[in-house]
């Protein structure tokens, strides 16, 4: 009853918090999930390690675990927990009744629901119902601040993806058509037919897929929503934007990149995802030199990170172990600078890089993390990221690869200059002034520095903590883990 447990309890909870409308019952459901969504988490996990399967459960072949998703529903429970304690000290603080608090923690029921769904989901179609359900349910949670920024930016999010989502649509009947007769969308028939499925049917029909789920990914440049929607939304949803959603369509671009290696197609799919890994490189590094938004900023960051994760897939070999060991470590840095970008926000009440110095003064914990959190996502040692990046230029110049190695590395120097002297400018300095009205001026220093709590600080410090230990002593059962789901995308050198 694992899998049924994680699917059926955030549609029960949501039931009953539309009918019930209490803030204090909301902020019960959503810590009771996570607790049931990590307990048979771990359950399942445990059980995948010592039985190799997970027993019949009761919808069936429709969801499964295997060494590859399992890892992807890891990382969701950890940052969902994380944004679960970080939203107690945040939603505590806003001015919002019940009905918009109730629809909030709906919201968030649903989403994680959504992406979990599409994380176990074992058919492709079904995984695409899931991804489609991803972009409903985060639609709210978006637009919740209710201004006219955060409605374009709603707007934009829903109309990009329903278009990609649609394309992604369109692969998956070009590859039903490639299929014949042995017309299923199930994962493992499509892997032992995979020499049954016409070539140019499934040519075609990665093309769709690839473009369709990329939008959702944010690889460019199917990226447009991205940093509208990450730069709106509350910071703990921005969080889950880009530490789980993103993930969650990137496992179904996996699903299908490994039906292309069995086809041998690979190097269709590897040309694919080089070109959109390294125009996201690209993109990122021509819009986060000039920045004036620190969420832009970031959002334009997971654009960078998911290319450098296509890019590892692409390369094949180390390089996909390298990609699964960024992905992971990218969840956890990225959550902690979104929700350190939610305090820096309570602070200084706005969102302008040249509006904001000082906060190692205003509030010291705030500054290092978030000074932390570039050296993370910089990849500077002793950061995870060091490490993959470094596997991933070994796997490169391993292959000859020697171009594609200089232009990443260009890319990722001109990103790593462009995000870290914001970062220096906003942590260092003296307090800037702030302006309330032509003749009151006052300073930072009486912001709202009393509305951030100790949960608003505490998924941020376990978070960059065990990042950095990562950078330093990896576990055996975690370089196991990321050393399966790496043979479970391709066991091709």
């Amino acid at each position: 009853m694992m899998i049924e447990t994680i699917l059926i309890f955030p549609i029960i909870a949501s039931i009953i918090l539309f009918l019930i409308k209490s803030k204090k019952l909301n902020n019960l459901a959503l810590i009771g999930y996570s607790i049931v969504l990590l307990f048979n988490s771990v359950m399942i996990y445990s059980k995948l390690i010592s039985a190799g399967k997970l027993p019949y459960n009761l919808f069936g072949a429709y969801f499964n675990v295997d060494s590859l998703n399992i890892l992807f529903l890891l990382i969701l429970v950890i940052i969902f927990i994380g944004v679960v304690i970080y939203n107690q000290g945040f939603i505590k603080n806003l001015d919002i009744n019940e009905n918009q608090h109730t629809y909030y923690s709906i919201g968030i029921l649903l989403f994680i629901f959504s992406m979990t769904g599409a994380i176990l989901s074992a058919n492709l179609a079904l995984s695409w119902v899931f991804i489609e359900a991803t972009t409903l349910a985060s639609a709210y949670l978006i637009y919740f601040n209710k201004t006219k920024h955060s409605l374009e930016a709603t707007w934009k999010y829903v109309f990009i993806c329903s278009i990609g989502i649609a394309l992604a649509f369109v692969g998956i009947i070009l590859l039903s058509i490639g299929t014949g007769q042995y017309n299923s969308l199930f994962f493992n028939e499509l892997y032992l037919n995979a020499d049954k499925i016409a070539p140019f049917w499934l040519k075609l029909s990665f093309v769709f897929i690839l473009i369709g789920f990329g939008t959702k990914i944010g690889l460019a440049p199917v990226h447009a929503w991205l940093p509208d929607a990450h730069s709106e939304a509350p910071s703990p949803i921005s969080a889950l934007l880009s530490a789980t959603l993103l993930n969650s369509a990137f496992l179904i671009i996996l699903r299908v990149y490994k039906l292309m290696e069995l086809t041998n197609l690979d190097h269709y799919a590897r040309i694919l995802l080089i070109s959109m890994g390294i125009l996201s490189l690209f993109i990122t590094a021509v819009f986060v030199f000039n920045i004036n938004n620190y969420k832009r900023m970031l959002a334009y960051s997971s654009i960078e990170n998911m290319g450098i994760i296509a890019i590892g897939i692409a390369v094949g070999g180390l390089g996909i172990y390298a990609a699964m060991l960024h992905l992971l470590a990218h969840s956890l840095i990225k959550s902690s600078f979104f929700l350190t970008a939610g305090n820096i926000l309570k602070l200084y009440k706005t969102k302008k890089i040249n509006e904001i110095s000082g906060i190692l003064k205003q509030d010291k914990l705030t500054g290092w993390l978030w000074i932390l959190c570039f050296v993370g996502i910089a990849g500077l040692p002793p950061s995870p990221l060091f490490i993959s990046e470094f596997l991933l230029l070994k796997a490169m110049f391993d292959k000859n690869q020697f171009i594609l190695a200089l232009i990443f590395i260009i890319f990722l120097t001109v990103i790593i200059f462009g995000i870290g002297k914001s970062i220096l400018k906003m942590s260092f300095g003296d307090i800037k002034t702030l302006k309330i009205t032509d003749n009151q001026p006052i300073t930072s220093e009486h912001s709202a520095l009393k509305d951030i709590s100790l949960s608003m600080y505490m998924p941020q410090l376990v978070f960059i903590g065990v990042s950095l230990i990562l950078g330093i002593y990896m576990p055996s059962f975690i370089n196991q883990m990321l050393h399966n789901a790496a043979l479970a995308i391709s066991s091709v050198p």
